[in-house]
This record gives structure tokens, C-alpha cells and sequence, in this order.
């Protein structure tokens, strides 16, 4: 006889037989749903990570292509205070302008400003209103046959890069007079 502690003798039925049988409960999905729900969250991922790679792509070229236009912006930005000197020692030379002096910095005058423009660099213009995004106004007079902020007198000159401003135009900008205080009390 068995006693009531010992297991009950295995058959190779019961070991055999030893699978659970699938019970579906009422808030399971179908397999098959789930698997095509996985399928369009990776397909999602991998539309929105092909979409990155062609941003960073496209961005890269921009940023590079950009690099390589404003390559020389250093070096211009280093030659402009040369020019100005260049250019007092014209004004200077102006007074002989028959003087192989003279006649030799025209010359180079001509070269440095063929230079500058296959470098893509432009004087600011500086004729009309002030503009603070392009001019430094270095200081105001009054002038009563004007209006407030017309541009008077260049100091120095201003340049651009293609579309970034390399230096402000200093300029002295005009004011209108202040009336007179005495006469109110």
C-alpha cells in the first residue's frame, strides 16, 4: 500500500501529456494583430530614422557648402584695415596725380577692388538713411536743412560678404537743432 506523504506513482502518459492547453481570454488580441501592430511601430522608427539621415544629409551639404563660401571671411575681415590705410596714402598721393607714385597705387587701387568683388565682398552703401545693421554711427550733428538720420559723412567704409556684413559703415548721421530752452520758464 501507498502511504498517504508519498506522490502518486508517474505513468509516461501524465509526462507526455504534460502541455497547457491554450485558454483565450476575453482581453487577448489575435497574434496575428499583434505582430502587425510590432511591424508598423518598426516600420514608424524606421521611416522617421531614414528621415533623419536625410535631414542630417541635406543639412551637412548646406553647412559644408556654406564653410567653403565663407572660407576667405577671416583673411577679408584682417585685409580690410589695410585698405583704409592703402586708401589714406591715396588721398595723400592725390595731390600729384600725374606722379608715377600716384599712377602705381591707382593701379593697385584697381587690383585690390577686382579682388575684393570676385571675393564676393561689396561696399555697404552709405548715401541716405542710417540703417544700424549695416552702419556705425560714430556721432551726430545737427543740420537744419535735413531730417533725423541721414547719413552726412563716412568715416570708414563699411563691407559685406555676399550676405554677411563684414564691417559697419562708421558714419556721422544727422540731427535736428534743439530749440533754444530760454525762451520757456
Amino acid at each position: 500500500m501507498q502511504a498517504d506523504n508519498d506522490p502518486p506513482p508517474t505513468t509516461d502518459a501524465s509526462v507526455e501529456n504534460t502541455e497547457i492547453p491554450f485558454m483565450p481570454d476575453d482581453d487577448t488580441t489575435d497574434p496575428w494583430e499583434e505582430l502587425a501592430a510590432e511591424a508598423a511601430k518598426w516600420k514608424e522608427i524606421s521611416l522617421r530614422t531614414a528621415a533623419e539621415i536625410d535631414n542630417l544629409r541635406k543639412r551637412t551639404a548646406r553647412e559644408r557648402e556654406e564653410a567653403i563660401r565663407y572660407s576667405n571671411q577671416r583673411l577679408l575681415e584682417e585685409i580690410l584695415p589695410v585698405i583704409d590705410n592703402f586708401e589714406m596714402g591715396m588721398q595723400a598721393a592725390s595731390q600729384e596725380t600725374s606722379s608715377m607714385i600716384y599712377i602705381g597705387m591707382d593701379m593697385v587701387r584697381r587690383q585690390l577692388s577686382e579682388f575684393l568683388s570676385s571675393q564676393g565682398v561689396e561696399e555697404i552703401p552709405t548715401s541716405g538713411h542710417f540703417d544700424p545693421n549695416l552702419h556705425d554711427a560714430v556721432a551726430e550733428e545737427e543740420c537744419a536743412a535735413g531730417e533725423d538720420g541721414r547719413i552726412l559723412r563716412v568715416i570708414r567704409r563699411g563691407f559685406k560678404l555676399r550676405d554677411r556684413l563684414l564691417r559697419p559703415a562708421s558714419v556721422v548721421v544727422s540731427k535736428m537743432p534743439q530749440a533754444s530752452e530760454g525762451g520757456a520758464v
